[in-house]
């Protein structure tokens, strides 16, 4: 963070210091809210949780190197004590990036944030210095701490933005208000939340209605719903995508036979030749989202081909492929899932998998209520559809109901199966993987399907010393 003494920061956040000696002493170390990420010159930020209670480690931070604690009430170390710790931490955000010379691009969607997100991080860090959401911190206490953590070298923040529910991004964009918004698109993740996709088309369009006239609003062309907030925005508008009007667009776009994307990029200023080194087709409406934000901030068309093209995966589970020493391919996107991710990594591991055996491990997707029975059935039978060898569906009601796609899609029989859980599913594998293999595991964070594609990792590393099989 840029450097702020204690009374200061007690003036930002309106809060009442105690027991500080110093009120002139300075915080230069990070802001945090796990105690195992202080350091010194550190401010803590204790919040009460379901579980834990930071104001019970005060002690210990400060004892760490943390100069005060951000509190609800005193705890006997130096601390700023404030009514509400949250709105307290929005408050000293938003007194920050108003200090901060830098350009704060915000950006939203239904899905494709995280991957969009640090392809454009890995883009602009060539122009200048960037600091960026790390993983999805993105709600109303991982913003304000990203933010926090940009420093007076700092000249691009990139700020991912996540919502559940109507106002949440407004909420947001009043802590760190963007100069560039980004909208990737209009899905049906949260849908059970929202009531319908109008519903998170007005949610996801209050980051646009927030730009100011000198900003940018940066839009996709092939989203209609995203389209559409061009009219929401006092900005200027940017579209990218592939259709044909879209200012920053795709063309001639194919697969390697790694299944890597591979594309001719155009931007009014010129095109050029990119391949990604991610996996799957999906990820060139993300790549075109990166640099579209990048031409707008002066970036040369070559020079953001190339960025593009040795950019990498910065956020665990989300199309990490790993291959064994055996030849068996894992592809890790448990992070998350909603229809649309789910159907794009099922195109991305039939394109991986060509003349392969493939297997689509799949949990439930959350929060898609009264859509949840028909959005899984077509997830199954898709699978079926895309010539996948085998589907393990994991978990209760809702992997029946994939399994149950797919059998009615193509009377699959063995060819896929439900288990009741992760250690069902590793069972399974473990018994059926040949050399060869290609492994996709995705589903809803909570279903923690993750633990699927380490075990399958850690088989085969045990196996390389000779102990076990790994199958």
């Amino acid at each position: 963070m840029i450097a702020l003494s204690l009374a200061e920061i007690a003036t930002v956040v309106g809060g009442q210091t105690y027991d500080i000696p110093d009120p002139a002493a300075q915080v230069t170390g990070p802001v945090v809210r796990d105690s195992r990420e202080v350091e010194p010159g550190s401010l803590f930020v204790a919040f009460v949780g379901e579980r834990v209670d930071g104001h019970d480690y005060a002690a210990d931070v400060v004892a760490a190197g943390a100069v005060a604690v951000l509190a609800s009430r005193p705890v006997g170390v130096p601390a700023v004590v404030v009514d509400d710790v949250q709105a307290a931490l929005g408050a000293l955000a938003r007194h920050v990036v108003e200090r901060l010379g830098a350009t704060l691009v915000a950006l939203t969607g239904s899905v494709g944030k995280t991957s969009s997100k640090d392809l454009l991080a890995q883009v602009l860090q060539r122009k200048a210095p960037t600091v960026f959401t790390p993983g999805s911190f993105n709600n109303e206490i991982g913003l304000p701490l990203t933010a926090l953590s940009a420093t007076d070298e700092t000249r691009f923040l990139i700020l991912e933005m996540g919502a559940r529910g109507i106002g949440h991004i407004r909420y947001l964009t009043g802590l760190t208000p963007p100069k560039i918004g980004l909208v990737l698109n209009v899905g049906t993740a949260h849908i059970g939340e929202f009531g319908g996709r109008e519903q998170i088309a007005v949610a996801k369009g209050e980051l646009v209605e927030s730009l100011p006239a000198d900003g940018a609003a940066i839009l996709n062309a092939d989203d209609p719903l995203v389209r559409a907030m061009a009219s929401r925005t006092k900005a200027r508008v940017l579209l990218f995508g592939e259709s044909d009007d879209a200012d920053v667009r795709a063309e001639n776009v194919r697969l390697t036979e790694n299944g890597q994307p591979a594309f001719t990029l155009h931007t009014p200023s010129g095109c050029s030749d990119v391949t990604l080194r991610l996996y799957g087709e999906h990820h060139v409406s993300n790549a075109l989202a990166a640099a579209a934000v990048a031409h707008e901030l002066g970036m040369s068309v070559d020079e953001i081909a190339l960025a593009l093209s040795e950019a990498g995966t910065l956020s665990r589970w989300r199309m990490e492929v790993t291959e064994r020493p055996d030849g068996v391919t894992i592809v890790n996107d448990a992070y998350n899932a909603n229809p649309e991710s789910m159907r794009a990594a099922l195109r991305a591991l039939v394109a991986m998998g060509k003349g392969r055996r493939t297997w689509a491990v799949l949990g439930h997707m959350a929060e898609l209520g009264d859509e949840g029975l028909a959005e899984h059935d077509a997830v199954g039978r898709l699978a079926v559809r895309l010539n996948v060898s085998k589907l393990v569906a994991v978990g209760g009601r809702e992997a029946s109901w994939l399994q149950l796609g797919a059998y009615n899609e193509g009377s699959w029989g063995e060819e896929s199966v439900h288990v009741s859980d992760a250690q069902a599913a590793i069972d399974l594998l473990r018994n059926e993987l040949r050399p060869g293999d290609v492994v996709l595991v995705k589903a809803s964070r909570s279903v923690g399907l993750e633990k699927v594609a380490t075990a399958l990792l850690d088989d085969a590393a045990v196996s390389s010393e000779g102990q076990v099989s790994g199958r």
